[in-house]
């Protein structure tokens, strides 16, 4: 191998082979303040991507305006070659890409398996005229009952099935915001910081479920602060600082990169960017 070839590190917005998401353009302004001026990105399928940069990069903002929770001011997204921008954020769920938050959004007054349900697309007794008529609705909502209690039983939840939603620990409503996500079967996962507030005992099993989203063959997108979690289960990373994409590549290729350690230095100083 030549030195040069030894040396190459993929330039932000490389095109990938197989990209379930494309980004071009997309640029999002609050008053003076420019939180996300993305020229291209592609996020590759079946893949686990890490979107990390210091605080403050845009990357939380950048998530909002490509689930449709926010509007960029100009730019385009597209995933599975369909348009999303201007999308609102249930269309874009129901297209295939659903997110969680970094602060969770289960319902705490109703029950995890009211939450579940919930999460189900395409509910016939939605309709005010045939939610009067049981029939017409009652065995879809035993098949997505059927459904949602196999995921509490995959997510560890099964025994808090009645219990209030507003009862799990911060660890657990997590587990079923992730739960709840799959219940519209997606192909793209977007998790924001989904180890936010999750103490140790639960990491290791929330990581374990991530990369069973990939064994899957679905695409996850996440946030994160935790480097140790993002070497360990990311097939590739995107780095934001000042709303920009500033590099992207392998673990060992972001260790490396000059202007990622820059963006880190003061901040994140005491970060181990690298692959040890």
């Amino acid at each position: 191998m030549s030195a040069n070839t030894a040396s190459y590190q993929p330039v932000p917005g490389s095109k990938k082979d197989d990209a379930i998401l494309v980004v071009d353009g997309v640029r999002r302004a609050f008053g003076g303040l420019v939180a996300v001026n993305v020229d291209h990105v592609e996020v590759p399928r079946n893949k686990i991507t890490a979107l990390i940069g210091p605080n403050g990069a845009g990357k939380t903002t950048f998530f909002n305006l490509l689930t449709g929770f926010d509007s960029p001011d100009h730019g385009t997204s597209v995933f599975n070659g369909q348009r999303l921008d201007g999308m609102a954020a249930h269309k874009v769920a129901r297209l295939g890409m659903v997110r969680t938050f970094q602060l969770t959004k289960a319902l705490s007054r109703m029950s995890v398996i009211e939450n579940m349900r919930l999460g189900a697309a395409h509910q016939k007794g939605e309709n005010i005229f045939r939610g009067l008529i049981a029939p017409l609705w009652r065995a879809q909502e035993a098949e997505i009952t059927a459904r949602a209690e196999e995921l509490l039983t995959r997510f560890n939840l099964a025994h808090m099935r009645d219990e209030l939603a507003g009862g799990l620990s911060g660890g657990q409503r997590k587990l079923l915001e992730m739960a709840r996500a799959l219940m519209v079967e997606p192909e793209m996962v977007m998790l924001d910081e989904p180890m936010a507030g999750v103490n140790p005992a639960l990491k290791q099993s929330l990581l374990e479920h991530i990369k069973g989203l990939r064994n899957e063959g679905r695409t996850v997108l996440f946030v994160e602060h935790d480097m140790d979690m993002v070497r360990e289960i990311s097939d590739w990373i995107i780095v934001m600082a000042e709303g920009v994409v500033i590099a992207e590549g392998t673990s060992d290729d972001i260790g490396s990169n000059q202007a990622v350690i820059d963006a880190y230095l003061g901040a994140h100083h005491d970060s181990d960017l690298g692959g040890g």
